[in-house]
């Protein structure tokens, strides 16, 4: 029982790495996975430095205990990509609420009734609350019927989890998607999450590069064309010098 609880209280900390390995003699899986044996704590302290890893204690308890020769850095660093991606591909169920009246018109009965089908088929649960007020409490058959309305229309993708019950001025009943429903909510997260790790498509990417090669190409010759209209401008201040420097003409029939 001790011995459980020590490796219980072992897995919740880090690994013992390199000098921090307290045994004398380890069991050591090389690099590549292959068995090396046992030997002396130092002799396999010596072999990873000589390959550049790590020595790094994989399971105390054994006897002797086992090293696996790593990268230490690279392997909490692919633990922690691992956990994150796991948690991303995790479908986490929501309740969300739904209000309604004893006195609810048509048009708020139906808008209430397809936000309560989005939530459901996107994998949440419902809970459908009927509030009343006043003398309305005296009503609470007006309550329970609509609550079965309700469940009779999202039957193709809800199952009652809690049937109608009163809680104060409220009743309410919870709905959760069916098993065929929740099944296709956990898929699209999935595949949500693959899509976000694998990235854009190669097609995608290329034709978004093609299309900023295009934009750049486009605003390249409006950036030249300042610098080419500065050679105009170069002659018509050289006319106009030389108009400057010439002689003025004389009058017909007058002496210079």
């Amino acid at each position: 029982m001790l011995r459980d609880q020590r490796s219980s209280r072992g897995q919740s900390r880090d690994q013992r790495t390199n000098r921090r390995i307290r045994a004398r003699e380890v069991r050591v899986i090389g690099s590549g996975g292959e068995q090396l044996g046992v030997m002396p704590l130092e002799a396999a302290l010596e072999r990873s430095r000589s390959e550049g890893l790590d020595l790094v204690e994989i399971s105390p308890m054994a006897s002797p205990p086992v090293c696996k020769i790593m990268d230490y850095g690279k392997f909490k660093y692919e633990e922690k990509k691992k956990a994150s991606e796991a948690k991303r591909a995790q479908v986490v169920v929501h309740l969300k609420e739904v209000k309604l009246r004893p006195k609810t018109e048509d048009h708020d009965y139906d808008f209430k009734v397809r936000n309560t089908r989005r939530f459901i088929e996107e994998g949440d649960k419902a809970k459908v609350v009927i509030q009343f007020r006043g003398r309305e409490i005296t009503h609470k058959e007006q309550g329970t019927a609509i609550l079965d309305d309700v469940a009779k229309d999202l039957k193709d993708v809800a199952v009652v989890e809690q049937p109608p019950r009163m809680e104060g001025r409220l009743m309410f009943m919870i709905l959760a998607p069916n098993p065929k429903v929740a099944q296709r909510a956990r898929e699209q997260v999935r595949a949500a999450a693959a899509e976000a790790k694998r990235g854009p498509p190669p097609g995608e990417k290329a034709a978004a590069e093609k299309a900023a090669a295009e934009k750049a190409a486009a605003e390249k010759p409006s950036a030249e064309k300042p610098a080419a209209e500065k050679p105009a401008a170069a002659s018509t201040s050289t006319t106009t010098e030389e108009n400057a420097s010439a002689p003025a003409s004389t009058p017909a029939g007058t002496t210079p």
